[in-house]
């Protein structure tokens, strides 16, 4: 979704407030494709803060299902999301010279589209930067059986999970060779 920010640009200490939809049922990013199960509408408090600049504040809460990361069960994963930005017109200038290390501007140019804040893009940054690296169902949790792949958190499977020294490998290699039947 588009947002126009033109009249915070142009009008000095201009603040809007604004509660803006996020219209996504699902996130997609390099670990796959996410079904999104509760979301809330992304508030949003835009304030000029100089001439052709504004501050992006906000805030989002969406709730995904994920996968355990040792047992694979599904995860409900809640992400509260609170971040600050900082954007700039297309025509935002300092001092008459054109301003692009002043203001991140790979950042601001991501984020907009000419004077429109593409609020889809700035929650998709925010869900990247705030993604987990594992996901647990529970601090506990024992994951799968290496064997016959039962969940066991709901109990033992009966597999065989003796594991040999690896550095005993060589001597029982030799005594396999070498025994008389």
């Amino acid at each position: 979704m588009l947002v126009n920010l033109t009249d915070v640009f142009t009008n000095e200490g201009q603040v809007q407030e604004l509660d803006v939809p996020y219209d996504a049922d699902a996130f997609t990013n390099h670990f796959g494709t996410f079904q999104i199960r509760e979301k809330s509408p992304v508030a949003l408090r835009l304030s000029n803060i100089g001439r052709s600049k504004a501050l992006v504040q906000g805030n989002a809460r969406f709730t995904f299902a994920l996968a355990c990361d040792r047992c694979l069960r599904d995860v409900d994963y809640t992400f509260d999301l609170s971040f600050d930005s900082v954007v700039v017109s297309p025509e935002y200038t300092d001092g008459g010279m054109e301003c692009k290390d002043s203001v991140d501007d790979e950042d601001s140019s991501e984020l907009m589209e000419g004077y429109h804040l593409n609020v889809d893009e700035l929650i998709k940054n925010e869900l990247l930067l705030n993604w987990p690296l594992k996901v647990l169902c529970r601090e506990d949790c024992r994951g799968i059986c290496k064997t016959c792949g039962r969940n066991l958190n709901d109990g033992g499977c009966g597999c065989d999970d003796f594991v040999p020294d690896p550095r005993m490998a060589a001597i029982k290699d030799l005594f396999n060779a070498n025994k008389e039947v």
